[in-house]
């Protein structure tokens, strides 16, 4: 017996990373330019150069970020101490983290509060 497999190409995106360039569309629209992103939103150039030509601000360390500015954390996900520094720092965040990503985070942070080694197999970065 065979089978015939048709792949998609090309495919769309996962629902997280659609949330995350949805959210980016409307921080621009609502509050306009520059809206700063830390991170690519996603790894589509089509994408991330639409959403820079109408005012998104890709960096890569909030360092780059002037302070009381509205910054979008992407799909990817971020530190504790990301999060700590935008803070401090009076930064208007908004979290576009796929919930995936954050259910990941949670995870390891319970497994490590138990005194468990955690091991993250992943992409570098």
């Amino acid at each position: 017996m065979s089978a015939h497999i048709h792949l998609a190409n090309p495919r769309g995106f996962c629902a997280g990373v659609d949330r995350a360039i949805g959210i980016v569309e409307r921080a621009l629209d609502l509050f306009g330019a520059p809206i700063y992103v830390r991170h690519e939103v996603v790894h589509n150039r089509f994408v991330v150069d639409n959403l820079r030509q109408r005012g998104a601000v890709f960096v890569e360390e909030l360092d780059e970020v002037p302070d009381g500015a509205t910054v979008i954390f992407s799909a990817h996900g971020v530190s504790r101490t990301v999060q700590e520094q935008a803070a401090q720092r009076a930064l208007k965040v908004f979290d576009a983290t796929c919930p995936l990503v954050t259910k990941v985070h949670l995870e390891v942070s319970r497994h490590a509060r138990a005194g468990r080694e955690v091991i993250l197999i992943g992409h570098a970065g």
